[in-house]
């Protein structure tokens, strides 16, 4: 048995730089969750000088789902040009010019164009922040720190509510607009990231990131993997369609597919896009704003509860107990609505139910199926395509995610809310099926691990009990195992 050594270094530089990254998330986050506070406000609302009908609404809650596809499409092309850092820095300048064309908005026409480039914005965010804390994370904290963007996402949703709800509009996005200006300076001074230094033929430079993120460890084991890793994805050099024509990509790609699909078809997206609307019709004796708030408040903590076991429960269990209670919380929310719009039933008695409901879907949804899914983008995919693929994947998040908002608008203008309730329901089952079914877990492999997995190479045994990884080839004897102590 050989035995290699690798001195752990201090992860204070991951976290701070994840959390810098996470800004730009957090920004992206307040833009996506603006209508929430702010449709109420000019929706059929004539004393408004930008009232909108609700089908104008509903294209302004999806306009910048419409620009992530254009950023996307952006970022696959310049990420590995311009490198990680400079692409997430460059992501200020748009989410700051979104919010100032908001504050001056004259007419709905202004709206749409500023969030159309706050969707730029955060397609190119979701494509490069979760790419770079996937390569300067550590595998014992990359779950956690890859799940910290949902949680940086969730978190502008939260301060915009709070925000919005009780200062104009104008003003809200004036405010909004100074955390682009620190996300900017702050992002400055963190290092770009090591494998992409590597990328680039800057070993020295490569090296140096590194020391940064792992203080005083050994770093030349490290060093070696990740240059193994490149050098094996250059052999062949990473094309848009190696998603598809590569097994090993494919399966990644109906892994990440499947997830996010189902995500957003649980109404996650859909019912921040309306939360106080829904809370309106709900009836409710607290008011749409308090209700909405707490219903943020809980998503965020849910959240950060899950980002910090992930590590340690597994993605697979998490993304099983979050998709089996979002189920009943999502029939139970349903049930409700039907009852108290289609029939004669007196429900003064239940008032509480529809925020109860939600707030019971949101906690269930938030332990896993909130972030884990992000997480795995930055898992899953190799160096040469891993561009292509966040990008493809925040382009089908944002089809899926306007799809699912868009029925959640038709349903409630044209069939009673309830039907949106139990069409999310039997879609959460479907991806129950998918989860038990197709997901793999991948807590505790490194990422050149994972790409052994789907490739189908040799099996790994993995003692997190002990905080080792151990990798074993039946065709070898147990002599010939190779222990790596974390």
């Amino acid at each position: 048995m050989t035995t290699v050594t690798l001195t752990g270094g201090s992860a204070s530089l991951q976290y701070f730089a994840a959390a810098a990254g996470n800004l730009a998330i957090v920004t992206d986050g307040m833009h996506y969750g603006w209508p929430s506070p702010s449709l109420p406000q000019i929706l059929n609302n004539t004393s408004s000088p930008l009232c909108i009908s609700s089908s104008e609404g509903a294209l302004m809650a999806v306009m910048p789902l419409l620009g992530a596809i254009v950023g996307a499409l952006t970022a696959a092309n310049i990420v590995d040009y311009f490198g990680r850092k400079k692409t997430i820095i460059f992501t200020a300048v748009p989410f700051f010019l979104a919010w100032i064309m908001v504050a001056f908005a004259k007419t709905v026409m202004y709206l749409y164009l500023a969030r159309f480039i706050a969707g730029v914005a955060d397609g190119v965010t979701f494509t490069v922040v979760p790419m770079y804390i996937g390569e300067i994370a550590e595998p014992r904290i990359r779950g956690l720190l890859g799940s910290s963007c949902s949680v940086s996402w969730i978190l502008g949703f939260l301060l915009i509510n709070l925000i919005g709800s009780y200062l104009s509009i104008s003003t809200t996005a004036l405010v909004s607009s100074s955390l682009c200006v620190i996300a900017f300076v702050t992002f400055l001074w963190m290092p770009e990231s090591p494998y992409y230094l590597l990328m680039r033929n800057k070993p020295e430079q490569a090296k140096e990131s590194l020391r940064r993120f792992r203080g005083n460890a050994d770093l030349d084991e490290e060093i070696k993997k990740m240059r193994v890793s490149i050098q094996t994805c250059s052999k062949a050099r990473g094309r848009f369609f190696d998603l598809f024509t590569v097994a090993s990509n494919r399966k990644a790609v109906i892994i990440v597919a499947g997830l996010r699909g189902f995500q957003q078809f649980s109404g996650t997206t859909a019912i921040t896009f309306y939360a106080q609307e829904i809370f309106l019709q709900a009836g409710s004796n607290i008011s749409s704003k308090q209700a909405s708030i707490m219903y943020f408040t809980v998503m965020l903590i849910m959240t950060m509860v899950s980002s910090s076991i992930v590590d340690k429960a597994g993605r697979k269990p998490l993304l099983l107990i979050s998709m089996t209670g979002s189920i009943i919380a999502l029939f139970l929310e349903g049930t409700y609505f039907y009852i108290e719009k289609e029939t004669s039933i007196d429900t003064s008695s239940l008032e509480y139910l529809p925020v109860a409901g939600l707030i019971l879907f949101v906690i269930f949804f938030s332990v896993g199926m909130q972030s884990i899914p992000i997480c795995l983008l930055g898992e899953l995919f190799p160096t040469n395509v891993k561009a292509y693929a966040l990008c493809l994947a925040d382009v089908y998040f944002s089809l899926v995610a306007a799809i699912a908002s868009k029925f959640l608008q038709v349903m409630m203008d044209n069939y009673g809310i309830h039907m949106a309730f139990y069409g999310f329901t039997i879609c959460s089952i479907l991806g129950l099926v998918f989860i038990i079914c197709v997901v793999p877990e991948t807590k505790g492999k490194s990422l050149e691990e994972i790409q052994h997995y789907l490739r189908g190479d040799q099996p790994m045994r993995y003692d997190v009990e002990m905080e080792t990884i151990k990798i074993h080839d039946d065709n070898e004897p147990e002599t010939n195992d190779l222990l790596i102590k974390s």
